[in-house]
This record gives structure tokens, C-alpha cells and sequence, in this order.
């Protein structure tokens, strides 16, 4: 088969594999943030298939503009998507979307207005630069977050999809660059197509056999009872003595050290002060509190102390930063999204309600 028609089919089946993806995801995860992120990655990649040309430099058709420029774009919905993917609590803002329309637009303008005067070489190797820099944030956004995970098989699953998905991006974006104005490589595409028809396929396969309703499962909402007496239910649930003990230092260390309150707590500091692996602790955490993601287990600490200080009387003239920053949260942005999501509710209109039923 020529390199031309092979470069051809490998692209027309990663693109009819994306869109059965996107039309399950779109089934079983609409309405989640990554959920619709997955999506539009499927639909930013599927451009991506339709229109990448390794050592390229021709001017694209005004037809083949957008394409491309969706599919330069898609690194911002990978860096996204990776915020989602292992943060329960992330929900695309308004800025996303600018920084989105931003890099549309560059590449779009390259495409249309700097490619055609003679700039094309150029404008490859800074759309490719640009797609490294959002794999380097999404790479340590994973690595800062893909141990918050307290489910080991959906975290392993979490870090092959993003893994993946990176190697692929930083792959073929310096592919991009090393071959700008060398010429069209029949060759190269075709390597380059077949890297990413494993890539679409192993994450296929992968949520095929998982379920993309388990690997994008948000934290489960906790009963208002089991919020409120946290520590309380820690003491109740493990049935063995090894367990029991454990848990007990784990109260402790929760409810009368406060130590949510100190600043990128992790669990491999609080496994270090309890002086037992982080999988004994992870595995703890998750089955015998229920708590998928251990930012949450942490939030939930957090705004039991807030919700205690936001109904106190006497504390009815302290600024809401200054209660969520003394209960562990970092700004008031996050603190008022977790509390909300927690209790239905803002802070504010929290205290207004209590101190009226006062």
C-alpha cells in the first residue's frame, strides 16, 4: 500500500474511532466539566487527524483554516482537561474559554495572514512552541494532582489517559518543529498518524473495559450527618483493631490538631505522621470513609470549621476570607465553590440564614 493511502486510512479510523468516543462520552458524561472537556478534546483531536502535515509549509486552503486552528486550540482543552480529570471541584471559567479563543485566534490569523506571506515556517514552529508550553502545564498539573485520586484502579487508568495523551502532544509538536520547512513528509505522516491511532485506541479500549462513568465519577455527595460528625464516624467504621487505631490517630490528627488547616497538606505528609504507608492510608480513606478524592476529605474538615464559625454570634462581624482562610482554604474563590457545593448555599447566605433563625 503507497504511504499516501496508508497515512489516509490510519487517519480515518482515529477519526471514526474519536467521534463513536465522543457520541459514548457524550451519553454517559453530559453535563459533567470532564465529561464536556473529553468531548471537545475528541472533536479538537479529530481536527487534529484531518489536517496535521509533518514538514508542510504551503499556506492552508481558507477551508482547512479553522480546522486547523480548533486543533491547535485542543492543547488548551488537554490542559483543562487534565485540571478536571483529577479534581473533582474543577469547573471551566470564563477565562478558559478567553485563553481558548486566544489561541484559536492566533492560528487562526498564522493560518490566514502570516502563512501566506512567506512567514510559514515560522508560524509552525511558534503554534508547536505554544502547544509544548500547555503540555508542560498540563504534565505538572497531573503530577501535582494524580496522588488526590484515593481510587487506585481509576487513578492508574487517570495517569495512562493523560500520559498518553502528553506523549502524543510533546511527540508531535516537536515533530512539527523539527521537520518545518524540510518538506511534506509522506513518511513522517504516516508515523505520525499511526502514534496517534494507539493513543485514541488504547484510551478506547481502556474506557471501554473501566466505563466512563466510573473514570469521570465525581466525589460522591456525603449525607449532611456524616459531614457534621466526621470525626466521630472515622472512630465508628473499621472493624479491625489495626484499623481502629489508625483511624483514632487519624481523628487526632484531624479534629484536634486541625491539620487541614495547614497549608498543601498531601497525604504522603499525613501517612508520614501517622507513620504507615500512603496506599494504607489511601486505601483507608476510600473504603472505609467512602471519600474517592482527598481533597475532599480535607474540604469537607474545612467547612464543618466554617460553617461552625460562620453560625457563632460572636463571630458575626469576621470577614468570610479571614474564616475560610483560618479553616485551610488558600483564597476565598475556592472556598466559596467547595462550600456551595457542599452545603447548596454561599457563606454568606449561610450566616444570613443562621443568625435569622437565631
Amino acid at each position: 500500500m503507497p504511504l499516501e493511502s496508508l497515512d489516509l486510512a490510519l487517519r480515518a479510523a482515529a477519526i471514526a474511532l474519536l467521534a463513536v468516543l465522543a457520541v459514548s462520552l457524550w451519553r454517559d458524561l453530559n453535563g459533567r466539566p470532564a465529561g464536556r472537556l473529553a468531548i471537545m478534546l475528541a472533536l479538537g483531536s479529530a481536527a487534529h487527524a484531518a489536517t496535521f502535515n509533518i514538514g508542510g509549509t504551503a499556506a492552508p486552503s481558507l477551508a482547512f483554516a479553522p480546522l486547523i486552528a480548533v486543533a491547535t486550540a485542543d492543547v488548551v482543552v488537554l490542559w483543562l482537561f487534565c485540571r478536571a480529570l483529577f479534581d473533582d471541584g474543577f469547573a471551566p471559567r470564563w477565562r478558559h474559554g478567553l485563553i481558548w479563543l486566544a489561541v484559536f485566534g492566533f492560528s487562526l490569523l498564522s493560518c490566514l495572514v502570516l502563512g501566506p506571506a512567506g512567514h510559514a515556517r515560522l508560524v509552525i514552529v511558534a503554534n508547536n512552541v505554544l502547544a509544548l508550553g500547555f503540555v508542560g502545564l498540563a504534565l505538572v498539573q497531573t503530577v501535582r494532582s494524580w496522588s488526590a485520586d484515593l481510587v487506585e484502579g481509576r487513578r492508574r487508568v487517570r495517569a495512562f489517559v493523560v500520559i498518553a495523551a502528553l506523549a502524543y502532544g510533546g511527540v508531535n509538536a516537536l515533530l512539527q518543529i523539527l521537520a518545518a520547512g524540510l518538506g511534506p513528509s509522506e513518511l513522517g505522516n504516516v508515523i505520525n498518524a499511526a502514534m496517534f491511532l494507539t493513543v485514541v485506541g488504547a484510551v478506547a479500549l481502556l474506557l471501554l473495559r473501566v466505563g466512563a462513568g466510573d473514570l469521570f465519577a465525581p466525589e460522591a455527595p456525603k449525607d449532611a450527618a456524616v459531614r457534621a460528625a466526621a470525626p466521630a464516624a472515622i472512630a465508628l467504621a473499621p472493624e479491625t483493631v489495626a484499623n481502629r487505631k489508625l483511624v483514632e490517630a487519624l481523628r487526632r490528627l484531624m479534629a484536634d490538631e486541625r491539620i487541614y488547616r495547614q497549608e498543601n497538606v498531601t497525604i504522603g505528609m499525613l501517612a508520614a505522621r501517622l507513620s504507615v504507608p500512603e496506599y494504607r492510608l489511601r486505601r483507608l480513606i476510600n473504603g472505609e470513609l467512602g471519600y474517592r478524592n482527598f481533597n475532599t476529605f480535607l474540604n469537607n474538615h474545612r467547612i464543618e470549621e466554617a460553617k461552625t464559625a460562620l453560625a457563632d454570634p460572636a463571630q458575626a462581624e469576621v470577614p468570610v476570607i479571614t474564616i475560610a482562610m483560618d479553616a485551610g482554604f488558600q483564597s476565598l474563590g475556592p472556598f466559596n465553590r467547595a462550600f456551595k457545593a457542599a452545603t447548596g448555599v454561599t457563606p454568606t447566605e449561610f450566616r444570613r440564614l443562621r443568625q435569622s433563625a437565631a
